[in-house]
């Protein structure tokens, strides 16, 4: 289970379930390198995650637009052999039930959330009542420590 502290920042990774899915971050051993993020805004925030800050792990695309997991930071901002920015995660659990874009976006508690101001931006700066809104509706997430199937 991973622990929140004070300083734990909350993030959003979007990724195509074609190119990366939630059960190939899980068969991986939980384990991957965050990259090939192109845009100056999601690598600004990609350098300011830290060791466990917390990530939404969001499945995008046509099929499918929710939140599915989450992973924490095991790894903070580094350059691989290409000189691209990476930042290493490991799955935390999956939501108890994926949050949809169209009930997030239908949720006056989640106004103003930076994945409806920008939302081609794959990398997202969550703010904690976000965060606490959208666990709510998904149930939390395996390993938050609210549930039995976390023992």
């Amino acid at each position: 289970m991973v622990k929140k502290n004070e300083k734990t920042q909350h993030w959003l990774l979007k990724t195509e379930p074609g190119e990366w899915s939630w059960e190939d971050q899980a068969s991986n051993n939980g384990l991957s390198n965050w990259d090939g993020v192109k845009n100056n805004q999601a690598k600004k925030n990609m350098r300011s995650m830290k060791l466990n800050d917390l990530c939404f792990f969001y499945h995008s695309g046509t099929k499918s637009r929710c939140i599915v997991g989450v992973v924490s930071v095991v790894r903070e901002w580094y350059a691989d052999e290409n000189d691209n920015g990476v930042v290493d995660v490991k799955a935390v659990g999956e939501m108890r039930r994926h949050v949809d874009l169209k009930e997030m976006k239908s949720d006056d508690g989640l106004k103003g959330f930076e994945l409806f101001r920008q939302p081609r931006l794959s990398v997202v700066k969550v703010e904690e009542r976000v965060w606490e809104r959208v666990c709510e509706i998904g149930d939390g997430y395996v390993g938050d420590g609210k549930g039995d199937e976390d023992v």
